[in-house]
This record gives structure tokens, sequence and C-alpha cells, in this order.
């Protein structure tokens, strides 16, 4: 399968087997995937916490669902969270950010989490990355310092669904050559 044909097949799981767990080989290798994802200056601005104790776990997608909104419940259903966790970018990272006014360090988290669900693909496991969840929650639960951000749950298991085909925008949408052209595509 070529990069296309893997990527195409990629999706965003929201239904996983709750009674098969993953096995720790798959997790370090998508960890290890994760820990060569590129960053700004090679800041590396990330912590990984992989919840995979089951009571834990079911308090882990706890904070992430949202009973009055119906949000997440599928998260329960994943055998393995990995949080990322936000930490300092290096020196030239950070100077980098403050004079060209960019979040480095997301856009950093942004790759990893990438990284993440496209390794748990390869290893033939589903995933869904979870931005919505009660923070203060999650910090509690994980003995995450007050000071540190959680930015995403990513969720990872044994997908029970079936491959739905993408919907995206046209490339002409989203694609211009040479200069911004909304809704043109010019090359």
């Amino acid at each position: 399968m070529d990069f296309l044909e893997f990527v195409s097949s990629r999706q965003s799981d929201r239904a996983f087997d709750p009674e098969r767990p993953v096995e720790k080989e798959k997790i370090e290798r998508i960890l290890e995937a994760a820990r060569l994802a590129p960053s700004a200056c090679n800041a590396q601005p990330w912590h990984m916490i992989v919840v995979d104790e089951p009571e834990l776990k079911n308090k882990v997608a706890d904070a992430t669902s949202a009973r009055a909104l119906g949000m997440n419940h599928f998260t329960k259903q994943a055998p393995v969270h990995i949080l990322l966790v936000e930490e300092k970018v290096n020196l030239t990272s950070g100077i980098g950010g403050w004079v060209k006014q960019k979040d480095y360090a997301q856009m950093d988290l942004g790759v990893v989490a990438a990284h993440i669900v496209l390794a748990a693909h390869a290893e033939g496991l589903g995933s869904c990355i979870v931005g919505w969840f009660n923070e203060p929650r999650m910090r509690e639960l994980l003995s995450i310092p007050d000071s540190k951000r959680v930015w995403l749950d990513i969720v990872i298991g044994y997908s029970t669904q079936s491959i739905r085909p993408k919907k995206r925008k046209a490339n002409s949408e989203i694609i211009s050559y040479n200069k911004y052209n909304l809704r043109k595509f010019s090359k």
C-alpha cells in the first residue's frame, strides 16, 4: 500500500472492542514513532502519558464525556488513552515563537499527534484524537502539575467500525499555487 492509500484508509474511530487489549509491543512502537516526530528547533515540547490500567482508564474516559451534550461516550471502550501534555520549548524555539508570534509547541503537539494516529493505523489499530475533556480532572487523575496544559487525549484500540468514505473539501477550495487564491485553482 502506498502512503496516499494508507492515509486514505485511516479514520477517526469511535467504536472499539472493549474486550480486546492492545499489545504492549504495539504501544511501544507507536510511542517510538511519536518520539521521532519533528519539532521546531528540536524542542520536543511534549510528555506522553499512557493510560491502560482499566480502572484509571475508565476515570480518564469519564473526564472526556459530556452527558448533557452526548459527547465522547465511546472513549470508555478504548483500552488505551495517550494524553499529550505540553512541556517547555527550548530557548531557540521559544525566542523564535516570541519573535514570530507563533506557538510552536502547539504546532509540535499536532505533529506528534499525527505520528501517533498514523503509527496506530500501521499497527492495525483504530484511534481518535479527543480535545474535549475536563482538563482539571485529567490533571487530578494523572498527577499532572497545574502549570501544565493537557492538549489532547488520543484513544487507541481495535476498531469495530468499517472504513467510511472521507468527506473533504475539493482541492480548488483549499489549494492555490504561487499566491493566495481562495476557491480558484491556479498553477
